[in-house]
């Protein structure tokens, strides 16, 4: 019986993983991490000049 849940919990995160490459294909090569330029359009200042200011 650990044999068959192990195999469908294999089979399950293989479909995951799938999915998850098939999204990333669809979206591109997107970040969703901000990059510095994003932070600057926003306004936002530079890390290091706020840790100046404290």
């Amino acid at each position: 019986m650990s044999v068959l849940k192990r195999q469908r919990e294999v089979r399950k995160a293989e479909k995951a993983a799938l999915k998850r490459e098939r999204r990333e294909q669809r979206e591109g090569s997107t970040s969703r991490v901000a990059t510095q330029e994003d932070l600057e359009a926003y306004g936002s200042e530079p890390a290091s000049q706020q840790d100046e200011e404290r």
